[in-house]
């Protein structure tokens, strides 16, 4: 693993990233301390993936208990650019 100041960094940069495509990893430090780790695209993990439901699980009653409203999905409709559709009720 390679540590630079945030100077030689920013001086080196197109080197230091060269390393990175060859499996180095690269710590960037200021003031002596580490503030930064530069690293391969593939050694970090993605986050999961969690559904907009899972999210909201807790947040949403049940649908049987919502009315259609016209107004308020025109304007939440036109907040999202959605074209209106008068004629398009649940």
């Amino acid at each position: 693993m390679t540590e630079v100041g945030v100077h030689e960094a920013k001086t080196r940069l197109s080197e230091l990233l060269r390393g990175v495509e060859a499996g180095d990893e690269v710590t960037v430090t200021r003031g002596g301390h580490p503030v930064a780790r530069i690293v391969p695209i593939e050694s970090v993990a993605p986050a999961p993936k969690r559904s907009l439901f899972g999210i909201l699980a807790d947040e949403i009653s049940d649908a049987g208990d919502w009315e259609y409203d016209e107004e308020e999905a025109n304007a939440m409709g036109d907040l999202f650019g959605i074209p209106r559709d008068e004629d398009a009720r649940r």
